[in-house]
């Protein structure tokens, strides 16, 4: 049994698959192309001792409850508390390309090598 073969339709839909295709390659070879963008930063050194673990998490427990971060939530109050503990070094390493949600903190550390350099409380 033939089937009737609506000629306008066989056209539109042969035009729609090739507009897609084009358009799937179009992206996928914008994507291919893109080279990948390194991400740095200033790297300070960061000793994790027991006691300069404890600096920081009594700098980073005051900035907590500090009326200026305790309303915070979430990702807010994280970088409100960095700021609080170190102002110079929240500006040297976050201020220009926040933290986002979701972002793992590769600057952490270096944060805290930054605070601990500066408070001038290095212990071994």
């Amino acid at each position: 049994m033939l089937m009737k073969v609506n000629i306008k339709m066989l056209r539109l839909w042969v035009f729609f698959s090739w507009y897609a295709i084009l358009a799937l390659h179009t992206i996928c070879k914008s994507a291919a192309d893109q080279t990948p963008v390194t991400f740095t930063f200033k790297e300070y050194q960061y000793k994790d001792t027991p006691k300069n673990e404890m600096t920081f998490r009594e700098f980073e427990t005051a900035c907590e409850q500090s009326s200026a971060c305790s309303k915070m939530n979430g990702l807010t109050r994280m970088r409100c508390v960095r700021e609080c503990v170190s102002p110079s070094c929240y500006k040297e390493l976050y201020q220009t390309d926040p933290l986002e949600e979701g972002e793992i903190d590769v600057r952490l550390n270096s944060f805290k090598g930054c605070f601990i350099q500066r408070t001038g409380r290095t212990r071994n």
